[in-house]
């Protein structure tokens, strides 16, 4: 039996505090960032409850503190661009120590090697500035390489300038292609480095904490992730598609947060005073707040002021797009509101196919994620938002318009609530397994829908891809293991893994928390209470209910389609730190059809259509020509090669477009005439409605029809 309880597991654990006693050693020419108290309790907090309670037991010693430091050194500087030599040297000796640095809660070296790090970013954009003037010969046979991940550290910095002139070179001719203003390009470049100044020096110590900490629960396995403050509310509002707030999406230009997207319906929407680039200057808190100057902020220290709690007031100060920002700003004062981000929920479409003289209607419905709003769920809201109930309603349209079968497209659905993964399958099933979960003691819990009743039992299939992962790809193993539907597409990611969200400020020691929250408020002037962020700690391993795990290997679909997505590249196989693939033994179920004799019928009907249909033949192109780039690691510094090439690569996708268009049916484009906005060149999506097609007019598939249709309400 499911245990809704599972997925909200709150692990206790108590903790020394023992803080970095001095700071990181001083680094001139960075912004010198510090840890603090904090983080140092995080750090320690976190490294005890993946000792303790991970899935994957790995213990803290110095082979775990070489991988970190790998990690931790390619996500600052992956393609060997700004560390030199010389600098690589010189922290190489903290490679073995990091893991005694975790158990002690000593971030002081993380935080060396970063300000080094950006000493020589720094460094670097100042550099490319003073280049922007020299006169640059574009007739030269010579190239830049922009992918360095395999080259050796510069030994120096004169090497180092050489690499960097030939970017801004670069940087430069790519401006010159599309405009042959001079001054006007060496402007637009000029501004562009000093805007990435102007963000480095934005940076903070989360920043720093947070991209070490992907480095350490990355290293365990990829899916034990720590979240900040900032970031844990991010993931919380992409697991409940809502949040609480405005109703804008913003985004930083030029200093300013600019306002890009408006919600229907939202307060922003509804003062009728705002409007999409309009300029965000001043927040204020409540009718008689003081306006705090956001110019120059980062976005999201911005927007955590401008969210707030629903039903309380935030004012803004604007400039409306286009005005000087010497105008007299216009003041607007709105209520927050929850605001559902319904371009993220599931949506349908109804597509028709001429079959045999017959139209077959074939319903589609994307399902972006698998979410739910624990909050409203939590607090008993009988209008929570979930995938299950969204599709449930999407279901319920589909059979009154009589469609003939159901597609649930979950490409690039990366997952979300197992909760929502084993309600969606009870839709199309009688009560039954649905997946297996076993724990860190080895111990299996068979989770079930227990509902009997079936909201849709007509022929389906489901549609994935290589992004399709973790929840959908329970959803797509239990509908195959069942025989309840088709899964076409390509071979999904293969996160097999239960990971339980813990807040970890419900574990901390309580008079460590109120010792370190005192410094805070003392240290800010404020007295906002101290937010210790999540962690997500991967506590179980998911397995389908025929055994088979969907770690590592994924779901193999019954018809399978080329990957546009390089398999070599995405997928939890490609993952060094993942776990492995493994089974246990099946669980009691019933299959409500053997699919196994149609499936080679519809296969053959499949590549019938494939070995003459044109988007075929120009999907595999495409796949070739990406692949062909992809093991590019240089481009020429040569203007008349490089235009030739460019132009001849725009001309090529311009006229492989145009022969898409054609073979769907559709006009063909001018240059620079852009696509109807509700044009759908979906080419697979139309083939999995043609494959199901297929399988609502065979005989078998009339005769599943039938035997399922006595439990359709």
């Amino acid at each position: 039996m499911f245990k809704r309880s599972y997925m909200f597991l709150v692990v206790g654990a108590a903790l020394a505090c023992q803080a970095a006693t001095s700071p990181s050693k001083v680094v001139d020419g960075s912004n010198n960032l510090q840890p603090d108290q904090q983080q140092s309790l995080v750090l320690k907090e976190v490294a005890s409850l993946i000792s303790n309670y991970n899935y994957k037991k790995v213990p803290l010693n110095d082979s775990l503190s070489a991988v970190v430091y790998d990690r931790y050194l390619k996500a600052l500087d992956e393609n060997h661009n700004y560390l030199l030599a010389t600098d690589i040297k010189d922290i190489e000796r903290f490679r073995k120590g990091l893991d005694d640095d975790m158990k002690a809660g000593n971030l002081n070296n993380v935080f060396y090697i970063f300000n080094l790090y950006q000493k020589r970013y720094l460094e670097r954009i100042n550099y490319s500035l003073t280049q922007i003037d020299n006169k640059y010969d574009y007739n030269k046979n010579e190239s830049f390489t922009y992918d360095r991940e395999k080259e050796p550290w510069m030994a120096n910095t004169t090497e180092m300038n050489k690499l960097w002139s030939q970017r801004v070179k670069y940087d430069l001719l790519n401006l010159k292609l599309a405009s042959a203003d001079v001054t006007k390009n060496k402007e637009t470049l000029r501004k562009r480095y000093q805007n990435l100044i102007s963000q480095s020096k934005k940076l903070s110590n989360q920043d720093v904490f947070q991209v070490y900490m992907d480095a350490f629960t990355e290293s365990i396995d990829p899916h034990t992730n720590y979240f900040n403050p900032a970031n844990a509310a991010n993931f919380n509002i992409e697991m409940s598609r809502s949040l609480e707030g405005i109703g804008a999406s913003l985004m930083s230009e030029n200093e300013y947060v600019t306002i890009k997207t408006i919600v229907p319906g939202g307060p922003a929407d509804k003062s009728k005073q705002i409007n999409i680039d309009d300029r965000i200057i001043g927040v204020a808190q409540g009718k008689d707040g003081e306006f705090q100057d956001v110019v120059g902020w980062r976005l999201d220290n911005a927007i955590a002021i401008i969210r707030g709690t629903k039903g309380t007031v935030v004012r803004l100060k604007l400039l409306p797009k286009g005005v000087s920002a010497s105008m007299k700003p216009k003041i607007v004062e709105m209520v927050r509101e929850k605001i559902v981000l319904k371009d993220q929920l599931a949506k349908k479409e109804i597509r028709t196919y001429n079959s045999n003289g017959k139209t077959v209607k074939i319903g589609i419905i994307n399902v972006p994620a698998f979410y739910i709003d624990f909050n409203a769920y939590r607090a008993k809201d009988p209008n929570y938002q979930s995938t299950t109930r969204d599709v449930k309603r999407i279901l319920d349209t589909l059979k009154n318009m009589n469609v003939d079968g159901v597609v649930m497209d979950l490409r690039q659905n990366g997952g979300g609530s197992l909760i929502e993964a084993i309600e969606l399958t009870g839709l199309f099933i009688k009560n039954g397994p649905v997946v297996q979960v076993r724990d860190t003691r080895n111990r299996v819990e068979v989770n079930e829908d227990e509902d009997p009743s079936v909201t849709y039992s007509g022929p389906m299939a489901v549609l994935t891809d290589r992004f399709s992962a973790s929840a959908s790809e329970i959803f797509a193993g239990a509908i195959q293991d069942y025989g309840r539907g088709l899964v076409i597409g390509t071979q999904t990611y293969g996160k097999g893994t239960v990971q339980s969200a813990i807040e970890l400020d419900k574990v901390i020691n309580p008079s460590l928390k109120e010792m370190i929250t005192a410094l805070a408020k003392k240290s800010s002037g404020t007295g906002a209470e101290s937010k210790f962020g999540q962690l997500n700690l991967t506590v179980a391993k998911f397995y389908r209910i025929s055994g088979s795990s969907t770690q590592h290997k994924g779901v193999m679909p019954d018809i399978t389609f080329p990957s546009v997505i390089p398999l070599d590249k995405y997928g939890e196989d490609t993952e060094p730190s993942a776990l492995p693939f493994d089974m246990i033994q099946k669980s009691n179920y019933t299959k409500v059809a053997d699919l196994s004799s149609v499936i080679p019928q519809l296969t053959k009907l499949h590549e019938q259509r494939m070995a003459s249909n044109a988007n075929y033949k120009y999907m595999l192109e495409d796949i070739a020509d990406y692949k062909k780039r992809a093991a590019e690691t240089s481009v020429t510094l040569n203007e008349q090669d490089l235009k030739k090439q460019r132009d001849s690569e725009e001309q090529k996708t311009f006229e492989r477009n145009n022969l898409r268009r054609q073979a769907l049916g559709l006009a063909p484009l001018k240059k620079g005439q852009t696509r109807p906005k509700n044009e759908d060149l979906d080419f697979l999506k139309m083939e999995a409605g043609q494959i199901l097609t297929d399988f609502v007019n065979m005989e078998k598939a009339a005769r599943y029809t039938n035997n399922m249709a006595p439990s359709q309400p």
